[in-house]
């Protein structure tokens, strides 16, 4: 993997270079999982920044942009290592980033000690980074966990008729947003999650055979929050430990970047209902050209985007439209640069977005679920798209503070 990741740099770096000499550089971070379970998604979230930038032609606001990459393993400490390096010794000013939840969450806070940086989120998903104790200089133009699940608690409910479900997610604070933003309209319409029926597990558990085993056989459906090498082991070993229980698929429990995967398991999921921030079969021109785009500059992709392809993308062209809009001009520590950025609307692949008052996105949301398409590749079929969903999911700001922070046992829901 440390090989692959070397090489895809190297390739990067190479693009970079033969760009115009004209301009002046800026430089421009991009921070991505690319150690470890995660790995496959941080390669496609790079891939999706580097998408961004052959649109814009590698410049913007009249400057020619030096990308310099950083590497963590989904770790929090790793994540501040990658940023510190980025802002503190190569001096970029602008750092696209981090992936995983709990990096946001360290990424976010190192941000107030920064503050003629400017920071875009890639596609780190965790509530409390733009909720509670939000940072002036930390952008999230992609959405976050919980309004990625609107949608999907109703329809289980009151389309598939499940009342009851187990709860397996890994153990940090993403996987807590994503139950969340799951568990709360299914419970509010009665729906039952017992706290004896939620499993949480390390990034990077592999053996998942005590989980299996403890599974209770009196709930409809088990509702799955796993993401990378850990969603593929756990799917692999339920399905030859013979499981029959329906699924319910967390955002990137049911993203390309596993159902890309090779193996037996892949057709265990057919019919699995989920719900995120894209859907592979949306027909829209603006996502058909997206698509069109990735396969053409990544032919050894996967067959359809990644949300984590499309939120990199997402901040990095909100990024550079910024660059344009103050013509390259960071002379005054990004202040009004950071200015453009909170007031930007723009047109993405999968419709428009706009931030709210803390700095995340309002933008729409897809209901899906997994099919076969063309040549056997899965894919996530549109059911539905919930439009331009807000952070507090239609409440007040206060009123959506009295949930309580994300957690193992919020909501309760017995």
């Amino acid at each position: 993997m440390k090989t692959r990741t070397l090489l895809f740099s190297t390739s990067l770096a190479a693009v970079l270079s033969a760009a115009s000499a004209s301009a002046e550089d800026l430089k421009m971070g991009a921070i991505a999982v690319l150690e470890g379970a995660f790995a496959v998604l941080g390669e496609d979230s790079m891939r999706g920044v580097e998408l961004a930038l052959q649109e814009f032609g590698y410049t913007a606001g009249g400057m020619q942009i030096e990308l310099i990459a950083g590497s963590t393993d989904a770790s929090p400490d790793s994540a501040v290592r990658a940023a510190r390096k980025i802002v503190e010794q190569d001096g970029a000013p602008i750092v696209i980033g981090p992936l995983s939840g709990s990096e946001g969450l360290a990424i976010r806070d190192y941000a107030k000690t920064q503050p003629n940086t400017t920071f875009l989120n890639g596609a780190s998903a965790a509530q409390d980074t733009t909720l509670r104790e939000t940072a002036d200089n930390f952008f999230r133009f992609s959405t976050e966990g919980a309004q990625w699940m609107a949608g999907l608690g109703e329809y289980v409910y009151n389309q598939k008729g499940y009342r009851s479900v187990a709860v397996l997610a890994e153990d940090y604070s993403f996987p807590y947003t994503q139950v969340f933003g799951f568990l709360e309209p299914f419970c509010r319409l009665g729906g039952k999650a017992p706290q004896d029926a939620r499993f949480f597990v390390p990034i990077g558990n592999k053996d998942y055979s005590s989980v299996i085993a403890s599974l209770p056989d009196d709930v409809d459906a088990i509702y799955v929050a796993l993401g990378g090498a850990d969603a593929v082991n756990f799917l692999t070993q339920y399905e030859q430990a013979g499981g029959e229980l329906p699924l319910i698929g967390g955002s990137i429990t049911m993203d390309q970047t596993v159902l890309g995967s090779k193996g037996r398991a892949r057709r265990f999921v057919i019919g699995t209902p989920s719900a995120g921030p894209i859907s592979d079969t949306w027909e829209d021109p603006r996502w058909a050209e997206f698509v069109a785009a990735y396969r053409a500059a990544f032919p050894d992709g996967f067959p359809s985007p990644s949300l984590f392809a499309h939120a990199y993308y997402v901040n990095t062209k909100a990024a550079l439209l910024a660059l344009d809009a103050v013509n390259g001009d960071l002379s005054d520590g990004g202040a009004r640069y950071r200015e453009v950025l909170a007031n930007l609307s723009f047109e993405t692949p999968t419709g428009m977005v706009s931030l709210d008052e803390r700095g995340n996105a309002i933008a729409d949301i897809f209901l899906t679920e997994v099919i076969e398409g063309p040549g056997g590749n899965l894919l996530n079929k549109t059911l539905g798209v919930t439009p331009q969903v807000s952070q507090t999911l239609g409440l007040s700001y206060d009123e959506f503070l009295q949930y309580g922070p994300v957690s193992r046992e919020n909501p309760a829901c017995e």
